[in-house]
């Protein structure tokens, strides 16, 4: 009885764990790389996410400043405007520098 509650704990968890990774999705791709992309809609499954191109310098625009009360994002719940979009946008100059360096 008791690793049957652990292991639908443990499939709860992963379900939540799921969901939040996909809210927060943010796709880079090295051979696009001007550009990122972002979901416009709430994404209710990875092979059903509809997502935009944008310019790269438009991820983590404002610096986890908060954002003008007449700010418009193309990507949903402003995911572009997050403190995970500037990790990612650090993380993905990185390895562009990284790359240009190599060359």
């Amino acid at each position: 009885m008791h690793t049957s509650f652990v292991v639908l704990g443990l499939v709860v968890l992963l379900g939540v764990v799921g969901a939040k990774d996909m809210m927060r999705n943010i796709v880079f791709d090295k051979n696009t790389p001007d550009v990122f992309y972002c979901p416009i809609h709430k994404p209710t499954g990875f092979d059903k996410m509809i997502v935009k191109a944008r310019p790269l310098k438009k991820l983590c625009e404002f610096e986890g400043e908060p954002l003008p009360d007449d700010y418009k994002s193309d990507c949903y719940q402003d995911i572009d405007e997050t403190s995970y979009a500037c990790k990612e946008k650090y993380r993905i100059m990185k390895r562009l520098k990284k790359a240009s360096f190599e060359e």
